[in-house]
């Protein structure tokens, strides 16, 4: 089973910046893409940034030159600068991995999501 754990959020001035984590778990794990997404009061879920394996990572037009993924194997991390008040949602981890199952080593592929951490950022 692939757990994701993330950490990081919290309460932030307009202008300040956070730095969110998400460690992805599970038995001889893979993670291909990993990402980060989030859902602010009111709307839909949407991509804030992703990456794969290599360094190419995608940026939501929103967060562009402000926000920066990167990842260290099957940790993910996102890196907030001048954050705005409508950086204000919940952040959700995503990724795109390769597990086995412990008991007949037969490959498991999924999408899975962390529980979510709030970004509050106040003007």
């Amino acid at each position: 089973q692939v757990q994701l754990a993330e950490s990081g959020g919290g309460l932030v001035q307009a202008g300040g910046s956070l730095r969110l984590s998400c460690v992805a778990s599970g038995s001889r794990l893979t993670t291909r893409s990993m990402g980060w997404y989030r859902r602010a009061p009111g709307r839909e879920r949407e991509l804030v940034a992703e990456i794969g394996t290599s360094v190419t990572a995608n940026y939501a037009d929103s967060v562009k030159g402000r926000f920066t993924i990167s990842r260290d194997k099957n940790t993910v991390f996102l890196q907030m600068n001048s954050l705005k008040p409508e950086d204000t949602a919940v952040y959700y981890c995503n990724a795109d991995a390769i597990s086995y199952n412990p008991y007949d080593d037969s490959p498991i592929a999924g999408r899975y999501w962390g529980q979510g951490t709030q970004v509050t950022v106040s003007s």
